[in-house]
């Protein structure tokens, strides 16, 4: 039976039955009992008159008992400060558990204790849990003392615990550098003047190092503290941005932007004539372009960062318009994002496409989204001149449309571009005004109103157009009435003779008969101004008009670089500083971009990129080969820093659970200041189910440990196959295969000693490659390996390594190192190693994303003499990831529609049509389609490899 059953009873005397059962001998019993408390607790009731008895529930060696037992004293201790002292003693015990687990546990509820009476008790346990043996209770104590400087920060300073923070970001588990950096950063935001993260080149390398090695939350938490640091020089800099550039490639979005936020600060210091200020540039524009594959909720915040880093080096994005075109299935939000950013990134070159896609949108459904579209298309014609004339045939052609709201709007923005170009389209006023009587919004009214003033001269009948405004003055909104003075005040300087009656009706109007200040001033300053000197007036009313700019909604400089240093947090969604929305001044630092050096100026337009912007009009998911600086020769092999493997997948984490996070789904490892880093939620991939459960959802989730290890799948594998030949290696034979097994990845290797002497110190490493694979934990041959003897090693990879694009795509090139020598093979792994778990589509996001991509892109191949059925097919298939969305039968031949994702994002659609041949064998055709088309070709030797074997 569920734990649901504790959450069904609402008996009364329940809490003197509660009490019996605490106190019971047996201790089944007394597990149900807590159980039950912390359900009624969970829903609400006050069983707080069970402090004593759950309390004395602590004294047990029961994991499980001891957590509940925990989670109810951080919710009672605060209205129970007296009761709280009882449970130190055990506390302090725990915290001198053999079981690490037991260890973390005491000093993390310690943390959340928030009694002022207990706090000194608890010094000394945390003093020697952050010097622990196990790095898992180093990082627990970590941010335990972040928790206990926000309650007692006298305390804290006092006990010496700053330092001891300190020297834990020297610590060999990067992990733990991770927390104590988070720790550090947390506080030295509550104490801005405080210079707690000393931070100098020695410091930023351990960071570098641990950064590599760190789960994805201590990855950001490293790269967060990175961004607050100002190198002293430009080849500093560069240095740095080297080092951090892999991270562009991580599957967790907030790890990206944190990166890009970094980088995107450190370039203020790089000169524009380095190569490698070009690489970077490039390097950029990919892992921007996927963070728009994920949902809308996240492609929205990457849109907003987008549109600031747009703003601040448009060359970056300037050949990836085709991304921001909006689909079709897109919520409004993003498509207005978009629609920003299309108009930031026009310029001569893409103009045609540009406005070509913004007269589409004209014509959709959506108001609001056509009237921000008809309003780009002004914007086009002022930012391109080039295009103006185009633009405005555009808007010609959405006026003659006749729909209400488009009419309007084009009007607005055709005002501006008779601003922008005067005397060069005026012919258009013909068609402008036969539509004064559907315009019924006040800007539309205001605009129309304008340029009959402005043009009057032009316009004959325009004392009339203007007459028919008048009729409804004071029924107008203010904008409209002030534009109407000021028009029929230009048109009296144009035709005195004709308008006298006119102006004096109007100034009438807004002097006498209006209670409107703004318009009661404007219309004694122009009855003035026309009674005392008519030339004066003149000068006035009629002057030269400053041209407009192109860009009138440009984030202002200073701010934009202030932004720019908040990227990937709430500040870069709402294009405000932290201090505008952040109540009080409390972690509130103005930040600033490092001063540029004296080659490297300010923003380029588009057009005036630097040679090394990339080119293609496809994103660029793999990044290009660039410069070999990582190849095999330079590596350093020594062992990888040892300490837990990285998490790549769902599955492995909750897999680990036991070991590593499984305390987190019920405390919550970071405080409420350190957690959710910068907001940027992970992918649904990245974050075990388990561990995102919220305490009130059920205890079924809270106490499963095993949850999440699921079964094995039965992923193909090949069998191993030489790749290095005993007489090529000085006797070392490898062979092996690639293995993925619950969403983590292994090289399966068979060492063979076939020379005479014995062979000790293995270590491994990769060379870049397409997917960023990597070893994940050292290569542990745990004893020498003596001539003749053979041992088999499972290695576990992970894709968080550097990554540049192979020839062949799904190439390996490694370096093996022992006692006698260093030895190079390169070998093939199939790509179904790298199809992930979460893989399947829905079929309406299957048929928009296969109609999105275009037909180029799509690929043909043919299986023979396949020994399955449709059924076969698609279950052997689906053991290694490629999950079928959609089946259905034409005309006697099976199609099955299929859906795969790569670790880095890409997903692959595929068509799969299954013609019945003899008996026994069927051919199939496979149809493929994907953004990065030079994956296909490998997913389909995948799809062969695994449906013949």
């Amino acid at each position: 039976m569920t734990d649901s059953k504790y959450f069904t009873t609402t008996k009364k005397g329940e809490i003197f039955e509660l009490k019996a059962e605490l106190n019971s001998d047996k201790k089944e019993k007394k597990k149900e009992a807590v159980k039950k408390v912390i359900a009624s607790m969970t829903v609400g009731k006050d069983v707080s008159a069970l402090f004593p008895d759950v309390v004395n529930c602590m004294q047990t060696d029961n994991l499980e008992l001891k957590k509940l037992v925990y989670l109810y004293l951080m919710n009672y201790a605060k209205s129970q400060p007296d009761m709280a002292i009882m449970a130190v003693n055990t506390f302090v015990k725990d915290c001198e558990d053999p079981n690490p687990l037991i260890r973390a546990l005491a000093v993390r509820t310690m943390g959340c204790i928030r009694v002022d009476k207990i706090t000194e008790y608890l010094c000394e346990p945390l003093r020697k849990c952050l010097k622990d043996e196990d790095p898992y209770v180093r990082k627990t104590a970590a941010v335990c003392v972040a928790k206990l400087h926000d309650i007692n920060a006298q305390l804290v300073e006092d006990q010496g615990f700053l330092d001891t923070l300190k020297d834990l970001i020297s610590d060999s588990n990067p992990m733990v550098v991770a927390n104590a950096v988070a720790a550090l950063s947390e506080i030295a935001e509550s104490h801005p003047s405080s210079n707690l993260l000393d931070l100098n080149p020695q410091s930023i390398n351990k960071l570098l190092t641990a950064l590599n090695e760190c789960t994805e939350w201590g990855q950001i938490f490293i790269l967060d503290c990175l961004a607050n640091y100002t190198p002293k020089d430009d080849r500093e800099a560069q240095s740095i941005c080297e080092r951090v550039t892999p991270r562009l490639s991580h599957a967790n979005s907030a790890v990206v932007l944190s990166a890009v936020k970094v980088l995107m600060k450190f370039m203020e210091m790089l000169s524009k004539d380095l190569d490698y200020y070009g690489t970077l540039l490039k390097k950029l524009a990919p892992p921007l372009v996927t963070l728009l594959s994920a949902e809308p909720e996240l492609q929205y915040v990457a849109l907003r960062n987008i549109n600031l880093i747009v703003q601040k080096r448009p060359e970056i994005l300037k050949h990836e318009m085709k991304v921001f075109f909006v689909k079709y299935n897109d919520p409004i939000y993003v498509k207005l994002e978009k629609l920003d950013i299309m108009i930031r990134l026009a310029s001569q070159a893409n103009i045609a496409q540009v406005l070509a896609e913004l007269k589409e949108y004209a014509t959709e459904v959506d108001v609001d989204f056509v009237r921000k579209a008809v309003r780009a298309i002004g914007r086009c014609a002022i930012k391109v001149e080039q295009s103006a004339e185009r633009c405005v045939s555009t808007l010609l052609d959405l006026i003659q449309t006749k729909v209400n709201y488009v009419v309007q709007e084009a009007i607005v923005v055709i005002k501006d571009i008779f601003r922008k170009y005067p005397n060069k389209y005026e012919s258009v006023i013909a068609t402008l005004c036969e539509n004064l009587d559907s315009l019924d919004e006040p800007e539309a009214r205001a605009a129309m109103i304008w340029i009959v003033g402005e043009y009057a001269e032009r316009i004959d009948n325009a004392d009339e157009l203007l007459e028919s405004f008048l009729e409804g003055f004071h029924d107008e909104s203010t904008q409209v009435q002030l534009q109407l003075l000021t028009a029929i005040v230009k048109l009296f300087l144009k035709k005195p003779t004709e308008t006298q009656e006119l102006v004096q009706q109007v100034l009438s109007l807004a002097t006498q008969d209006s209670d409107n200040p703004d318009l009661r001033d404007r219309g004694y300053i122009y009855w003035r101004l026309l009674s005392t000197d008519p030339v004066a007036a003149k000068e006035v009313v009629l002057a030269e008009k400053p041209l407009i700019s192109e860009e009138t909604d440009l984030i202002e400089p200073t701010l934009l670089d202030e932004l720019i240093c908040y990227i990937g947090t709430l500040a870069s969604v709402y294009h405000k500083p932290p201090s505008a929305f952040v109540e009080g001044g409390r972690g509130v630092v103005h930040k600033s971009l490092p001063p540029r050096t004296a080659s490297s100026e300010s923003t380029e337009s588009p057009e005036t990129a630097p040679a090394g912007a990339p080119s293609s009009e496809q994103p660029d998911v793999i990044p290009t080969q660039g410069d070999l600086l990582g190849d095999l020769l330079n590596l350093d092999l020594g062992p990888p820093v040892s300490g837990p493997p990285l998490a790549t997948s769902s599955v492995q984490m909750g897999a680990v659970d036991l070991l590593g996070g499984g305390l987190d789904s019920l405390m919550g490892d970071e405080p409420e200041g350190i957690g959710g880093p910068n907001f940027v939620a992970p992918p649904a991939a990245a974050v075990p189910a388990n561990l995102g459960a919220s305490m009130g959802s059920g205890l079924s989730d809270l106490f499963d440990l095993t949850s999440g290890v699921g079964t094995l799948s039965g992923s193909y594998v090949a069998p191993k196959a030489v790749w290095l030949p005993a007489m090529k290696a000085k006797g070392l034979e490898i062979s092996g295969t690639f293995t993925r097994q619950v969403g983590s990845i292994s090289m399966d290797l068979q060492l063979t000693n076939k020379a005479l002497q014995v062979m000790t110190d293995f270590a491994i490493q990769f060379n870049r490659n397409s997917f960023g694979l990597a070893p994940a934990a050292p290569l542990q041959v745990h004893a020498p390996l003596s001539p003749n003897q053979t041992v088999e090693i499972s290695l576990p990879l992970n894709t968080v390594g550097s990554v540049m694009k192979m020839e062949p795509l799904n190439n390996l090139q490694v370096a093996v190192k022992n006692n006698i020598d260093v030895f190079y093979f390169s070998t093939l792994y199939p790509l179904h190693i790298l199809f992930v778990e979460d893989g399947k589509m829905d079929r309406q996001m299957f048929l928009a994303t296969w109609k999105d991509i275009p037909n180029e892109n799509e690929a043909q191949f043919q299986i023979r003499d396949c020994p399955l059925n449709a059924e076969a097919v698609s279950g052997r298939l689906q053991s290694s990831n490629i999950f079928t969305v959609a089946k259905r039968n034409v005309e006697g031949q099976d199609m099955l529609y299929q859906s795969l994702k790569l670790t880095n994002g890409i997903w692959v659609l595929a068509e799969l049509r299954i013609q019945p041949g003899n008996p026994s064998f069927t051919d199939l055709e496979l149809s493929l389609k994907c953004r990065a088309p030079e994956v296909s070709q490998h997913v389909y030797q995948a799809y062969e490899t695994i449906l013949k074997n």
